[in-house]
C-alpha cells in the first residue's frame, strides 16, 4: 500500500475547527507520509504570484472575512484585493498539487482542488472542552472567555469559506472524512495515515 501512495501525487486538505489541533495533526501527518506541508508557507507563494507585498497578503488573510475589503483595489486591478489574493492562493495550491504530494491546511484547498481525483478532504472537529485546552496551552490565546473566542474564530472561518466557495464549511458531505481529534493528536495522525493509504489504494 505504501508503494501505491508513493507512486502517484495526491493531496490531503484539512479544514478544522479552531482549537481542534488540525494544524499540528496535518504537519505530523505530512511527516509520517514523507510529503510536503503547506499552511502559512503559502503566504510567500501567494505574494510572489500576485505581486503583492508578503506582509500585506498576511494582513488580508488574517482578516478572514472580505466584508471590509469591498471596493479595495490594487492600482490597475480589475478585481477587489481579497478576490485577487484568493485567486492567487487557489492557483498556487493547484500548481503545488500537480507537481507533488502535499498536505494543505485550510485556505479553501478542498474547493481549489475540487476537480482533482487524488484529493482526500478532511474536516477535523472536537468537543469544546478539548478545544479550550488546546487554545490555552498550545496557542496561548482565548483570554478569560475562551469559548467565545473560539466561536468567533469558527464564525470567521465559516464566513470566509462560504463566501468564496458557495459550499458550507463543516458540512459532512463535503469531506471524505470527518474526525474528532479528541482521540489524541497521534491517534488522529495514525488514523488519517491509514485512511490516506486505503483511499489511494482504492483509486487505482
Amino acid at each position: 500500500m505504501k508503494g501505491v501512495v508513493a507512486m502517484r501525487n495526491y493531496s490531503v486538505t484539512i479544514a478544522r475547527e479552531y482549537g481542534s489541533g488540525g494544524r499540528l495533526i496535518g504537519k505530523r501527518l505530512a511527516q509520517e507520509l514523507g510529503i510536503s506541508f503547506y499552511d502559512r508557507e503559502l503566504i510567500a507563494i501567494v505574494a510572489r504570484e500576485s505581486g503583492l507585498d508578503e506582509d500585506f497578503v498576511e494582513t488580508i488573510e488574517q482578516k478572514k472575512t472580505p466584508g471590509g475589503l469591498y471596493g479595495f483595489f490594487v492600482a490597475g486591478g480589475v478585481l477587489p484585493i481579497h478576490e485577487q489574493v484568493f485567486i492567487a492562493q487557489s492557483n498556487a495550491i493547484r500548481d503545488l498539487a500537480e507537481r507533488k504530494s502535499c498536505v494543505f491546511i485550510g485556505r479553501c484547498a478542498d474547493y481549489a482542488l475540487s476537480g482533482m481525483k487524488n484529493c482526500i478532504r478532511v474536516f477535523i472537529y472536537a468537543p469544546m472542552e478539548f478545544r479550550v485546552k488546546i487554545t490555552r496551552e498550545e496557542y496561548r490565546e482565548g483570554g478569560d472567555v475562551p469559548e467565545s473566542f473560539i466561536r468567533k474564530q469558527d464564525k470567521c472561518r465559516a464566513s470566509y469559506y462560504n463566501f468564496f466557495t458557495q459550499w458550507r464549511w463543516g458540512r459532512a458531505q463535503n469531506y471524505n472524512l470527518c474526525l474528532d481529534s479528541s482521540i489524541g493528536v497521534q491517534a488522529s495522525v495514525r488514523l488519517l495515515k491509514k485512511f490516506v493509504e486505503e483511499f489511494m489504494g482504492g483509486n487505482d
